[in-house]
């Protein structure tokens, strides 16, 4: 067990706990390079996609398996669950990184089903 101070108060933590937040720690996003081969939730600003970022061309991350998000529904549970509730998929796709507002690592399978 490790001790933990968040936000000012101590927390008993497992040592496997502590071991996940520091792999999540040194798995940082730096570059847009390393988007590639990783899966994620873009939101832009005037749509959503999902998709594995295949390679960076320019300003652009070209996707693969890729779907347009008409509707995520609540969208924690689309991010911790993967629950949808329109999805368009299209394939390949490009995003324009300079339109992304924010995204969010997918770890689920991307979509191939309309839905």
């Amino acid at each position: 067990m490790k001790t933990i101070t968040v936000g000012g108060e101590k927390m008993e933590i497992s040592d496997e706990q502590y071991q996940e937040i520091l792999d999540a720690a040194s798995k940082q996003i730096e570059t847009y390079e390393d988007l590639v081969g990783k899966k994620f939730y873009f939101r832009t600003v005037t749509y959503h996609q999902i998709g594995e970022v295949k390679k960076i061309v320019g300003r652009f991350a070209l996707l693969k398996d890729a779907s347009w998000i008409a509707d995520s529904g609540r969208f924690m549970q689309a991010i911790k669950d993967g629950t949808l509730d329109e999805v368009e998929p299209v394939g390949e796709a490009f995003v324009n990184l300079d339109t992304v507002i924010d995204f969010f690592p997918w770890k689920h399978k991307c979509p191939t089903e309309q839905k």
